[in-house]
């Protein structure tokens, strides 16, 4: 059975205030989109180990402890009896973009085990066991566009439909460290809410919805920065710095015609 998880980009992302635990609450819109991985799960007939893992497309180096499929696998496995299985993982969406892609491979691993094996595990449980997996991961289970709260986890389904948009997406050959990322930013209260500012029309978000990292960031990496001022520059209508980067997004109203140097993943697509 092969599976498809998609990517997603935050439409705005407000940093709230710092917890007590050190963690961060946050105020965003997760809006899913069709850059997407691939990922198979196939039973073994015989073996002696729980699971095999390989991988393709760009490479996942990480070790099993730390992969979230594996991750994802053995909370299902604390929970249910799944057999031997072999994970194939055919990945396209580059890592430490702000896009989510290693939280959509974790989130669904839970579905398509859930599937594979007919565990009839609800959506309010998968989303649970996701939140173990990252902040990030819970909305990649029902994969709707959604307004978020707390770490990330809580969730609340919006009716956000940008179909016919045209979503461009840059990523530079730059890592920006998400912990570092949040010691740049001064958490601060929203005075509106995402959920009414995105209720209005594309063409004014970029009057009134922002990334809370993009002042630190395009500080620290001015070429993040230009690339933003670049989609604009071509016709975008809004552009914006998905999650703590360094993927930098724009929606047009038609296809862009933008060209980035080969160190630079690009992916285009009317929505």
């Amino acid at each position: 059975m092969i599976f498809y998880p998609n990517a997603k980009i935050n439409i705005g992302l407000n940093v709230v205030e710092k917890r007590p635990d050190g963690y961060h609450n946050l105020e965003t819109i997760f809006y899913p989109f069709p850059l997407t991985d691939a990922l198979e799960v196939v039973k073994y007939k015989e073996s002696n180990t729980p699971y095999s893992f390989t991988n393709t497309g760009i490479t996942v180096d990480a070790k099993a402890t730390d992969n979230i499929c594996i991750k994802a696998l053995q909370l299902i496995k604390e929970r249910y009896s799944v057999a031997p299985i072999q994970i194939h993982l055919h990945k396209m969406i580059p890592f430490g973009s702000g896009l989510g892609g290693g939280s959509a491979d974790g989130a669904f691993m839970l579905k398509l085990i859930n599937r594979e094996f007919n565990l009839n595990i609800a959506d309010s449980e998968l989303e649970e066991m996701a939140a173990k997996l990252g902040a990030d991961c819970p909305v990649f289970i029902n994969n709707v566009p959604a307004y978020a709260t707390g770490i990330g986890e809580i969730l609340e389904p919006v009716s956000l439909d940008l179909s016919g948009y045209h979503l461009a997406i840059v990523k530079p050959d730059i890592h920006v460290s998400t912990p570092e990322a949040f010691r740049g930013i001064k958490p601060k209260a929203s005075v509106q809410n995402l959920k009414e500012l995105i209720q209005q029309p594309v063409e004014e978000w970029k009057h009134h919805i922002k990334n809370d990292f993009e002042q630190s960031v395009f500080a620290q990496y001015p070429e993040i920065g230009n690339l933003k001022t670049k989609l604009y520059d071509s016709g975008a209508v809004y552009a914006s710095m998905s999650g703590s980067g360094s993927s930098v997004f724009g929606l047009f109203k038609s296809a862009p015609k933008i060209v980035f140097d080969k160190s630079h993943f690009v992916w285009s697509k009317e929505l």
